[in-house]
């Protein structure tokens, strides 16, 4: 039995789990944050009801069983971006759950979640993210670690590509093409293209780096200065340092480049779709509120493209 409820749930957490792993290609982080959001309410629901809960006893759950929850976990200082994202894994199991076992639950799916503000990284002007890519790379202690590290941040922004996007490239794509097909949040791929600035601060890095990257297809393409992967933290520490040499605010992230992209495109006149594909984004109000629009942009949207407008 797992943190006090009942072997039958914790074999229905395992396999929806194992659902999400094979069928919808979630990270392993995510089903690591998943397991630990949903057992956290399981745990609760058994310590608030004094017993092990079956799926028998899962099925009946009332709104007041998750309001209950949302109040436990703000008391213990749980913050409202935090819970909202808690409440979310809780609905996405039940709903799991509830078509497995036949049962409806509509009780746990209608409970509001927390309401927060969406805190998003603040762009870099274009005269900013320029130099960042031109000073990312002044304090490596090798030339080829300084090519590296300008070639990664140049795909950030040229590309909009997450860290572990660009860091997942491997060998295959030492000699960089026009057009990325990306593997991003959920499995979801997406086309993006690769301007000449990052093809050639790619191939800076090629011709410099100690390791044959390119006759390694199936090894990263970005290497630590051991030879392994990347790791991500060390893109996040000459990022850091670069921002404090320029004087940029702290929101002058590695995710800050990628937040640029589609700021400055946005500005360009690009269209909201466009950039909502070139994101990877699910959702058009995702990429909406990614990319800061305001009412005045998204009208001058509407009266170009609406044929009644």
């Amino acid at each position: 039995m797992t943190a006090g409820f009942s072997p039958a749930a914790a074999e229905a957490l395992a396999s929806w789990l194992d659902h999400l792993r094979a069928l919808d290609g979630r990270s392993e982080n995510t089903l690591r944050a998943y397991q630990a959001d949903v057992s956290g309410f399981l745990a609760f629901l058994s310590g608030h009801h004094g017993e092990s809960l079956g799926l028998a006893r899962l099925a009946r759950l009332t709104q007041s069983d998750l309001r209950a929850f949302m109040a436990h976990e703000r008391a213990r200082g749980v913050s409202a971006r935090t819970l909202a994202r808690e409440v979310s894994a809780v609905k996405t199991f039940f709903r799991w759950l509830s078509e497995r076992e036949g049962f409806d639950a509509t009780p746990v799916l209608a409970a509001r979640s927390p309401k927060f503000s969406r805190k998003l990284p603040r762009p870099l002007s274009e005269d900013a993210a320029r130099a960042m890519i031109g000073t990312v790379g002044d304090t490596a202690r090798e030339d080829w670690i300084a090519a590296r590290d300008t070639a990664v941040v140049t795909l950030l922004y040229g590309s909009g590509l997450r860290i572990s996007e660009a860091l997942g490239l491997t060998g295959t794509m030492a000699d960089l093409p026009e057009t990325l097909r990306i593997r991003g949040k959920g499995g979801k791929e997406r086309l993006v293209p690769v301007l000449p600035a990052a093809r050639s601060a790619v191939a800076e890095y090629v011709r410099h780096c100690p390791y044959p990257v390119a006759e390694e297809p199936a090894l990263p393409l970005f290497r630590g200065a051991r030879g392994g992967a990347l790791n991500p933290r060390l893109v996040q520490k000459v990022t850091e340092q670069a921002r404090l040499a320029l004087g940029l605010p702290a929101t002058a992230t590695p995710h800050a480049m990628r937040h640029s992209f589609a700021t400055h495109l946005l500005a360009a006149g690009g269209d909201l779709r466009a950039i909502q594909e070139l994101l990877g984004h699910a959702s058009l109000s995702t990429t909406q509120a990614y990319t800061a629009v305001d009412a005045a942009r998204l009208m001058e949207v509407y009266e170009k493209a609406h044929p009644r407008a």
